[in-house]
């Protein structure tokens, strides 16, 4: 017998995703080709399409290891389509997203997938679920710094090494945010299968409000200081420099014109 959760259609790869995966491609060889006029753009298009296939991952790799420990209720919600109109509300998992890349350069953890934690048991596969999501943004930073970490960039055209490494500062940026143990994010979903209930409680109400306090903290000076000083250190360690991710952005926002630094990147 077949369940609704196993049905083919439920795991099919949704139209919309496939769209997201083709304008990829096509910005991404616009991007390498520096196609005079259209650099920027292509740069723009590359990096919004690849972070929003990144939020349809994200949220996806939730949704798989849910259906794995017992949540078959996935499948009917569409989740495991990888369509990014499925995962909760579009402004929250989609819209804001986006919008703060465009405005901050910044990658702003995305809407959640609904799980029905009552069909699951055990405290250790609630935690597994939660850290899905930011461990799919952690492996997809060391796959698009690949390139840096393994010095195979020499020959790689500015533009698009440079939306390698923007791209890759959104991954790491949205993977650090959700895995802090603030109520609302995946970090905190992680350690509350684990708290007293009472503790869980009394932080439930914070729950909605979690983003808000950790960008909140961010508008502090020090405080934002400590945090992009470890993104860059982890962006270093994988061999992505400040410049390509300075420029990375100044390339995104092509309707300020073409980035100045791009020179100092040439061989």
């Amino acid at each position: 017998m077949t369940s609704t959760a196993t049905h083919p259609e439920h795991h099919r790869i949704s139209r919309v995703f496939l769209c997201l995966l083709g304008i990829m491609a096509v910005s991404g060889w616009a991007a390498w080709a520096g196609i005079a006029g259209v650099t920027g753009v292509a740069v723009f298009f590359f990096v919004v399409s690849g972070w929003v296939v990144s939020l349809s991952l994200h949220e996806y790799a939730h949704a798989r290891i849910a259906l794995r420990a017992g949540d078959t209720s996935v499948g009917d919600k569409g989740y495991l389509t990888l369509n990014p109109m499925r995962y909760t509300h579009a402004l929250l998992s989609v819209v804001l997203p986006v919008l703060f890349v465009v405005l901050g350069g910044i990658g702003l953890p995305g809407g959640a997938v609904y799980i029905d934690r009552g069909r699951i048991p055990g405290r250790l596969r609630h935690s597994l679920i939660s850290l899905a999501g930011p461990l799919t943004n952690a492996f997809l930073a060391l796959v698009l710094t690949a390139p840096f970490w393994l010095k195979g960039v020499g020959d790689v055209p500015v533009a698009f090494r440079c939306a390698l490494a923007f791209l890759a500062l959104l991954q790491v940026t949205a993977a650090l945010l959700n895995l802090l143990p603030v109520p609302g994010l995946d970090g905190y979903g992680a350690v509350e299968p684990w708290l007293p209930a009472g503790v869980r409680r009394q932080l439930e109400p914070f729950a909605p409000f979690g983003l808000l306090i950790v960008f909140g903290c961010l508008w502090v000076p020090e405080v934002n200081g400590v945090f992009w000083d470890g993104i860059n250190a982890l962006l270093g360690a994988l061999g992505v420099s400040d410049l390509e991710t300075y420029l990375g952005l100044e390339y995104f926002r092509f309707w300020q014109g073409e980035p100045d630094g791009a020179s100092l990147l040439l061989p």
